[in-house]
């Protein structure tokens, strides 16, 4: 065989592999949407809209209202999204331009690493040991209800577990600006700080906000910590000091105690509702970076 024939083979392969890797992964989500449909069809049945407006959650009386769990879901990822850009941010401008190599670059690389492969129940043991105290005294001091626990507290713990996720691929990003861009502005006078807001970020920002949703998909799902330092009441949070439960963290303590058929196709429809919205915000994330992207870039 030719070297050309063996090359076309390579790459007719190559690709048959790609159309069945993409071809298992719609088949597996379609299988999961699908499987969790079935699952909690006697819910979406029995509740219908009561189920998405319902601010009650109570399995004795057979009252099950998810108006609270999205809530507390939407609350704690905004919020920790909304603190952790300017931090990820500020790595990735760190790692990327200022220290791109070096022993100190290498070290906060690995600490990047680190942060991001350290597992959740790790941190929420820490929020429990070290950040409740604090928001406990802060409540006394502003005198609000001393918890410790809640939507702020969540937040926080959500703020530092998605930091990494973002900063590492704004880093990779920024990385990939070509440097004769950046070269052709300093020779017109620019000062960093001009390459950096008007050369650097308008060029890596569809990447930038790539990591910053993939940061967002990862605090809306996220479950142990959560559930650890939440509060975990089945209510409204009226304020950010208030206990509360995601719908993760729902599903993480009560699954076990679904007794009856009605209640674990209730949890079940919680976990298709977080699937659905999750889709959502993935593809509004699409969206906004197809929208943001610079002409010509990859």
């Amino acid at each position: 065989m030719s070297a050309s024939g063996s090359n076309q083979w390579k790459d007719r392969l190559f690709r048959g592999l790609l159309w069945w890797a993409g071809l298992t992964m719609i088949f597996l989500a379609i299988g999961i949407f699908v499987s969790l449909v079935h699952q909690s069809w006697p819910a979406i049945r029995s509740l219908g809209t009561r189920f998405l407006t319902g601010r009650t959650w109570n399995p004795v009386s057979g009252q099950f209202g998810a108006l609270p769990f999205v809530a507390g879901t939407l609350l704690t990822s905004v919020i920790s999204l909304v603190l952790a850009i300017p931090f990820a941010l500020s790595i990735a401008l760190f790692l990327g331009e200022y220290f791109r190599t070096g022993p100190i670059a290498g070290l906060f690389k690995s600490l990047t690493e680190l942060l991001a492969g350290i597992p959740s129940v790790i941190y929420g043991f820490w929020g429990l040991f070290v950040l409740v105290p604090w928001i406990r005294a802060l409540e006394l001091r502003i005198g609000a209800p001393p918890y410790g626990v809640g939507i702020l507290t969540a937040s926080l713990i959500l703020t530092v577990m998605i930091i990494p996720y973002a900063a590492s691929i704004a880093r990779d990003v920024i990385d990939l600006v070509p440097q004769h861009l950046k070269e052709g502005a300093y020779a017109l006078g620019a000062t960093r700080f001009e390459v950096i807001r008007k050369v650097i970020l308008p060029f890596a920002r569809s990447g930038i906000l790539a990591g910053i949703f993939l940061a967002f998909g990862r605090a809306l799902g996220e479950t142990m910590a959560v559930t650890m330092v939440i509060g975990n009441r089945n209510l409204l949070p009226k304020t950010l000091f208030d206990p509360g439960n995601t719908m993760a963290s729902v599903i993480a303590n009560e699954f076990t105690e679904a007794a009856g058929r009605l209640y674990l196709s209730a949890l079940i429809e919680i976990g298709l509702l977080l699937f659905l919205i999750t889709l959502v915000f993935h593809i509004l994330g699409k969206w906004v970076i197809q929208r943001m992207q610079v002409p010509g870039e990859s």
